[in-house]
């Protein structure tokens, strides 16, 4: 595909992800599997098609994903139910390669049991991109978004070690149980050590570019790239050491950036989520010519079962592995967080489930399967292989992805809204009483250089933010509803300050276009009510 070819790819992705963005919102519907079927679609129609690259898919596209979805996960949270995730991120995707090996050395003519693995592999880790989309949008409790969350930021280490030995053995060079156990210890030690290493580079780096939120960025951006690098020259896994890395700044970045580093960082980390993300599904679509055409040299019945047990296998083993985790001892039984219950209910069991979608991590890490082996032969049954993780990819992806949210309301699974917004302005109110505090503290020391007028001002609008805070707390504790209650007098002065501040962006322009004002000074202007403006919830009835 020429270059030509590829920019016009590239404007189209951008368009298409974006009117699917708006659609998305609108409809309910998630993105990730309208942009799959949209990329089924164009590969349909007459025309090049790019065909996925596993390198380029790898190392370019893969890190900055992990990285973002690290930054917003929550490093105590899955620290708290690491059991649970290790059961899930580990020993699940495990067991799914053994299953699917067996199956294929068992029942399709051609396969072996290292092929069948090497599948088992790239279907096994789920991608929770999906999942979370139309799970937040749905309002999944933070138990159930930190499980699916945890598992896709852990599995594709996982998954790609046991491709990589199960490679290893269909070529020819061996296979020993032991050495490939030590090979994914390794692997995995080495990664995370590769993490923490970077993160601790990238805190020692944030103190000096502190005030220079531009440079912050771009550190932030290198990171999950020089993580990945670093680890793949090391021979340990790329994707835990960006896992780890994000993790670690990701718990640290309240304390160690800047707000406006903070403000800047997030927004360019949401673009780029945006545009990989519509890449990457359209790119998945993309890939059903060339996965079909492979298919020429094997009959129908074999085609037939062996996409039947890798389906099979990925969408029964998920249910009875959670059911089988309710069954265990105490002493097995992964322990959820302080204070909740241990055992997962009936309704998170089909919701996890259900959250299983696969996505580009499968796709490219079949296509990285070598044509031929080391004597020569070509791999076995590989074009089958690319057939049956493709129809995972599409099955999980469309079929889950888009009755996952029906079937979240449909169960009545969702977030306590009450008490995350009552936790919220506690947390509020505890903040402005320690500025409070503070405020003593320093008109006690008697500064010489702050008269005391400038800090009874300051007391006076703190204690006129908290007693908002206090009186909204009231109507949350006496809520008896899941969902916060909406206060007409909170929604007015809500409506009340995007007012204002709309006035005063109106005359700033007026005073631009007249030309008492410069462009230079309106956007400094500007970016001061923009701010204040960020400031505003989304959704007040939820704040």
């Amino acid at each position: 595909m020429d270059v030509d070819s590829i920019l016009v790819f590239v404007l189209v992705t951008v368009a298409v992800a974006g009117m699917v963005r708006w659609a998305a919102d609108r409809t309910g519907m998630p993105a990730a599997a309208l942009l799959t079927l949209l990329g089924v679609g164009y590969s349909l129609l007459p025309g090049p098609d790019i065909t996925l690259d596993p390198d380029i898919i790898l190392t370019f596209v893969l890190p900055p994903l992990l990285y973002s979805a690290a930054l917003d996960s929550s490093m105590l949270a899955i620290r708290r139910n690491l059991r649970t995730v290790v059961s899930l991120s580990v020993v699940l995707v495990l067991l799914t390669a053994l299953l699917i090996g067996l199956g294929f050395a068992w029942f399709v003519p051609g396969a072996t049991l290292a092929a069948g693995i090497a599948v088992g592999a790239a279907v096994a880790p789920p991608d929770p991109v999906a999942a979370l989309a139309v799970g937040r949008r749905a309002g999944l409790p933070p138990r159930i978004v930190t499980l699916v969350q945890g598992e896709g930021l852990l599995n594709d280490a996982t998954a790609l070690t046991i491709l990589s030995v199960a490679v290893a053995a269909a070529t020819g060079d061996g296979f020993s149980a032991p050495s490939a156990v030590g090979q994914f210890l390794v692997a995995a030690a080495g990664g995370g050590a590769v993490g923490v290493l970077v993160a601790y580079a990238v805190r020692l780096l944030s103190r000096p570019l502190r005030g220079d939120p531009m440079l912050a960025n771009a550190v932030s951006l290198a990171t999950p790239f020089g993580a990945y690098l670093l680890a793949e020259r090391m021979h340990v896994s790329g994707v835990l050491a960006v896992v780890v890395a994000g993790l670690i700044v990701g718990h640290h970045t309240p304390r160690a950036a800047s707000g406006a580093g903070r403000l800047q960082t997030s927004a360019v980390w949401r673009l780029v989520d945006f545009l990989l993300e519509g890449f990457v599904f359209l790119l998945i679509g993309q890939q059903l010519p060339e996965v079909v055409r492979g298919l020429a040299g094997y009959d129908t019945a074999t085609v037939v079962v062996a996409a039947g047990i890798t389906v099979g296998v990925v969408l029964l083993l998920r249910p009875l592995w959670l059911l089988l985790t309710l069954l265990l001892p105490g002493v097995l039984r992964p322990r959820w967080s302080a204070g909740r219950p241990a055992r997962l209910t009936g309704r998170e069991v089909v919701v996890l489930s259900w959250a299983g979608t696969r996505g580009v991590i499968s796709l490219a890490a079949i296509f990285t399967l070598p044509l031929v082996t080391e004597t020569g032969a070509e791999f076995p049954a590989r074009d089958l292989l690319l057939f049956c993780t493709f129809v995972v990819v599409l099955v999980t992806l469309v079929g889950q992805g888009l009755t996952f949210a029906p079937l979240v309301r449909l169960l009545g699974l969702h977030a306590d809204d009450n008490d995350q917004a009552r936790l919220r302005n506690e947390a509020r109110s505890a903040s402005v009483r320690a500025a409070l505090v503070t405020l003593d503290e320093l008109e006690a020391q008697e500064h010489d250089d702050i008269e005391g007028h400038v800090i009874d001002t300051m007391r006076e609008q703190l204690r006129a933010r908290l007693n908002r805070y206090r009186d909204r707390l009231v109507l949350l504790r006496d809520n008896d509803s899941a969902d916060a209650p909406v206060s007409a007098m909170y929604e007015a002065a809500l409506h009340v300050r995007q007012v204002a501040l709309d006035a005063q962006r109106e005359e700033l322009l007026r005073w631009r276009d007249a030309g008492r004002l410069s462009d230079e000074g309106l956007r400094v202007l500007e970016r001061e009510l923009d701010h204040e403006e960020r400031l505003l919830p989304d959704r007040p009835a939820r704040r």
